[in-house]
């Protein structure tokens, strides 16, 4: 049953609250992207996907200045992507190794 509070296929507040508190997730999004790097798609591509520049963060906080609401959020999402593109080169350098091995 959806709450008045709720659209229909809007995430309700505890799937979001779960996900944000989800310490899993950054390693479940790296796997993503290793996946696809598995697939064969380009390591250096796949890290700017993941990647958010500093530069680009620096101008989201300067725009949303008196927001500390989506200052806080944009601050969550870049430490979290920061988080997946470092699992991510974990995950790519020893596939290297392993290739090398082999």
């Amino acid at each position: 049953m959806i709450s008045a509070t709720q659209t229909e296929g809007a995430p309700s507040p505890a799937s979001l609250l779960l996900e944000e508190i989800d310490p899993l997730a950054p390693q479940r999004e790296a796997a993503m992207f290793y996946g696809l790097f598995l697939r064969g798609h380009s390591p250096d591509t796949l890290r700017r996907d993941i990647d958010v520049p500093r530069k680009l963060l620096d101008k989201l906080l300067k725009r949303h200045r008196n927001e500390l609401a989506v200052q806080a959020r944009l601050q969550r999402a870049y430490y979290f992507r920061k988080q997946v593109l470092a699992i991510f080169e974990e995950l790519v350098t020893r596939e290297r190794i392993k290739e090398r091995v082999h």
